[in-house]
């Protein structure tokens, strides 16, 4: 009889599923950021889908604002590591916090620029 092992193959996938469902846990019940985004994300991911006039359209619309709740996952891992090893004010620490701080920063900037560019045309088409 063929043995379930946990280690390889589907069993390493299930549990790799549930450690990355627990991050999405973790991340939404400590960090106010990432729970904002998601409520962003609930707004736009389907006004994406409804605006984008294609599929590469729509992909660009959704998938700009998934890349900010990609970044704030990262921002918040990188948080969380860096108060692990310690509370006291360390200038690398800051520095690695400011980093990840920054990606976000940057991801929600390519967010609104793909929005802007794909819609912005249209809007001002019909005025």
């Amino acid at each position: 009889m063929a043995r379930f092992n946990q280690t390889q193959g589907i069993g390493r996938i299930i549990r790799a599923f549930g450690h990355s469902m627990q991050g999405f846990r973790d991340c939404h019940r400590y960090e106010a950021a990432f729970r904002e985004e998601v409520l962003v994300a609930l707004l736009l991911v389907p006004l994406g889908v409804w605006l984008g006039e294609n599929g590469a359209e729509k992909a660009l619309l959704v998938g700009s604002w998934l890349l900010v709740l990609m970044m704030e996952l990262l921002n918040s891992a990188v948080e969380a590591v860096v108060d692990r090893v310690g509370e006291e004010h360390n200038e690398l620490s800051g520095r690695a916090k400011d980093i990840a701080s920054a990606a976000v920063l940057l991801a929600i900037g390519v967010a609104i620029l793909t929005w802007a560019l794909i819609l912005l045309p249209r809007l001002t088409a019909t005025l």
